[in-house]
């Protein structure tokens, strides 16, 4: 996050809270994390709405996923209307009704929309 969005973690503890102790061992929420630091970092919320899928890679690259249309399917039942899924998903994904569905390719790309 230093190198490809310009933020200066280095003075800062950063602690992730993974609600009951689950391990979490899917690559697919990277991006959810790299998010949830750069909200609090630029001190501006996510919108409720919104939900944030995809792997990132070193160079900032966010890399497609598995069960995209399955995984998008539920954040709508939970009530999500936004979803940043890597842009090479796309061609992947129906129409789903009720959701918008944005694809993103880099971190930054995700930042920007964001914030």
């Amino acid at each position: 996050m230093e190198k490809q969005l310009g933020m200066h973690l280095m003075g800062y503890d950063i602690f992730m809270n993974v609600a009951g102790g689950v391990k979490v061992i899917e690559p697919a929420v990277d991006m959810a994390i790299v998010s949830a630091i750069a909200s609090s970092f630029l001190d501006k919320p996510i919108n409720d709405g919104t939900v944030v899928i995809g792997e990132v890679g070193l160079t900032g690259e966010v890399r497609a996923i598995g069960q995209i249309d399955t995984r998008i399917a539920e954040a709508k039942k939970m009530g999500f209307k936004r979803c940043l899924v890597p842009a090479s998903n796309l061609k992947r994904i129906p129409d789903i009704d009720g959701i918008e569905v944005s694809g993103i390719k880099k971190v930054s790309e995700a930042v920007d929309t964001l914030f």
